[in-house]
């Protein structure tokens, strides 16, 4: 997996590409591909292929749509895991920059500090010292600020592509679900309970609705 650091920030593309688990007979499956249910044929060669991917589509054209939906599932999972992979990483690289900035600033600091003692005691050439020193990591701080920004732009697309492929999983579990009739009741329940959203997705759906009861005069 290409690991973007603190010193160079990857790509976001290189990054996306790195997550997604090829199969090295279709490393180079072009987008125009048949949609067939295949074992050994993706249909996804690139995480944002799950994310602008037409399901209905895509199923319309497969031979057997179970099949082919059952393997769209697999895959999608898969880059859900290289994308949670990724973003986890980029959160890790930006914490490394900003754990560098505040321990740069803290040395900072310090240079202040014994300057004023230095001046204090009556050198002053020392104290210019310890402020061209205090300059040095100034200098230093804005190079790594400029590295904080790439980072945190790079973790913010990477969870903003988890969460759309998060959702495109979920639409395509809920497909899936829908070729079983035959499926027992609670194992249904229990699968609609595993694939839940995540609590925070309920607040933000109460909070519109409330917003909605407003606009309505409810």
């Amino acid at each position: 997996m290409i690991r973007p650091t603190p010193g160079r920030v990857a790509p976001l593309s290189l990054v996306l590409r790195a997550a997604v688990r090829r199969n090295p007979e279709t490393a180079n499956l072009s987008n125009n591909a048949p949609q067939t249910a295949r074992p050994d044929m993706n249909y996804f060669s690139r995480l944002t292929d799950i994310v602008t991917c037409n399901l209905t589509a895509l199923l319309e054209e497969a031979e057997d749509p179970h099949a082919a939906l059952e393997q769209v599932c697999r895959e999608m999972r898969e880059g859900v895991a290289g994308a949670q992979r990724s973003a986890a990483t980029a959160v890790r690289n930006l914490e490394k920059v900003e754990n560098e900035i505040a321990e740069q600033q803290s040395q900072a600091r310090e240079w202040v500090e014994s300057a004023r003692k230095q001046l204090a005691e009556g050198d002053e050439n020392q104290a210019r010292q310890s402020l061209m020193r205090k300059k040095e990591v100034e200098a230093l701080i804005a190079g790594l600020e400029q590295q904080r920004q790439a980072a945190l732009s790079t973790r913010n697309h990477l969870q903003t592509t988890l969460a759309a492929l998060q959702a495109r999983l979920h639409e395509a579990e809920r497909r899936l679900e829908g070729f079983a009739p035959d499926q027992p009741a609670a194992a249904r329940a229990a699968g609609r309970a595993a694939k839940a959203p995540p609590a925070d997705d309920w607040a933000d759906v109460d909070r519109e609705l409330a917003e909605l009861r407003k606009q309505l005069g409810q």
